[in-house]
């Protein structure tokens, strides 16, 4: 890693700045360096900072290992289908950065960038930095959003996001109230129910996806399949937005039913508070329940579709016991829940993520929502790009295996525009 001493405000431009290294950052990275591009990465914190910070203590990849590779490596271990915990995929990135000799900026905040006289002013914690191009890749899912009402709920309650969860210990004792059942409430729920404490879990309307099936990790089928490269315009189509990735356990499968037989007890839709301070649920819980089952139908479908029509030998699909166990549902159905007389005393916020771009000072750059406007990465002001944007172009998008693709398409074009 190269000293910010070098950074200053004289007439040395770089060909290009990754702002963020992370997995996508360090993608493109590699890709500069091998078309031979001077460029800086810089990183507010260390390599990999935000899955240090933003991930629980028991944190595991949501891709096999097989596919959790940088650009060049390939998958050598003894468990393909495995999943790297989170300190081991922070090694996996520092690894490749050290290998590859990537100029990183550890400890380089960015506070402002704009574009100037055909150039890009980055201004940073150690200076300024001028690049004939920018990749951003610091990520479009780093900070936690909570409904707007969440501040009224009493200061007493212990309320953490999903970012912010490190483990069920952390917390203090009694009951905790899940909010949001995608891929971290799901996974956090059965946690906190596995170390024994008493889990109460908002649902929502979000799909399952089974984690193996056939005799293959369900991440190597929808990759094989073409699955994952549907364009981001036909997910919209269908759905009428970007929906939420299905649940998917980074170890097995993880279904509304599982996590009932846990003791989790499963509530509908959060709507809102009671005047009596109580949280109000939307009477949706099956109809939740109804929409995963069918989403895990509809890919398990797809993958027969495959299989047959490819002329492959797979194993006969096998009853998985998450799918096929009956869920215990509370009798009556939980409508209203009042926190102290239940012994709630904390919430984990599981209800999404946006990114923060509020330091780009380009016009243009971002919508009315403060996030990226650009086509496949690539920003309508010359040399300006974004790397590892989730649903980007494809589903595959910001999956760390869409970077192998993403990282030379973005600085091909960037070569051929310098």
């Amino acid at each position: 890693m190269r000293s910010p001493q070098h950074m200053t405000d004289g007439g040395d431009v770089l060909d290009a700045v990754v702002v963020g290294a992370g997995w996508a950052g360090l993608g493109v990275s590699y890709w500069l360096a091998r078309r031979g591009l001077r460029h800086s990465v810089l990183e507010r914190g260390r390599i990999g900072e935000t899955w240090r910070t933003q991930r629980w203590d028991l944190f595991r990849m949501n891709t096999p290992n097989v596919q959790t590779v940088m650009p060049g490596d390939c998958c050598d271990g003894p468990d393909p289908d495995g999943a790297l915990t989170r300190d081991q995929f922070v090694t996996l990135l520092e690894d490749f950065a050290g290998r590859n000799a990537l100029p990183i900026e550890p400890d380089t905040a960015v506070s402002e960038l704009t574009h100037e006289n055909g150039a890009y002013r980055l201004t940073t914690s150690h200076g300024t930095l001028w690049a004939r191009n920018v990749i951003v890749a610091s990520g479009s899912l780093n900070c936690p959003v909570r409904p707007v009402w969440a501040a009224a709920l009493s200061p007493a309650l212990r309320q953490i996001d999903a970012s912010g969860y490190r483990s069920a210990a952390d917390l203090p004792d009694g009951a905790v109230l899940v909010v949001g059942s995608c891929q971290s409430g799901a996974q956090i729920a059965e946690e906190l129910a596995d170390a024994g404490r008493t889990v109460f879990l908002a649902t929502s309307r979000v799909g399952r996806l089974p984690r193996r099936y056939r005799g293959r990790d369900i991440m190597v089928w929808l990759l094989e399949s073409g699955f994952l490269d549907v364009r981001r315009e036909e997910v919209i189509r269908l759905a009428g937005r970007i929906p939420p990735r299905g649940v998917l356990g980074s170890v097995h499968t993880i279904s509304l039913q599982a996590l009932s037989t846990r003791g989790v007890v499963l509530l509908g839709r959060l709507t809102g508070i009671e005047d009596g301070g109580g949280l109000s649920f939307a009477d949706d819980l099956e109809a939740n329940v109804r929409f995963a089952d069918e989403a895990s139908e509809n890919v398990k479908r797809h993958v027969d579709d495959y299989i047959s029509r490819m002329g492959i030998d797979a194993p006969v699909a096998e009853p998985d016991p998450a799918e096929t166990v009956a869920m215990r549902q509370p009798n009556p159905t939980i409508g209203s829940l009042d926190l102290s007389r239940s012994g709630v005393t904390s919430v984990v916020w599981c209800t999404g993520f946006k990114g923060d771009f509020s330091w780009m000072r380009v016009p243009g750059a971002l919508d009315s929502a403060g996030q990226p406007v650009h086509a496949d990465g690539v920003a309508a002001l010359p040399g300006l790009y974004f790397a590892g944007l989730d649903f980007a172009s494809t589903r595959k998008s910001g999956i760390i295996l869409v970077i192998a693709e993403e990282a030379p398409r973005l600085v091909e074009h960037i070569a051929g525009h310098s």
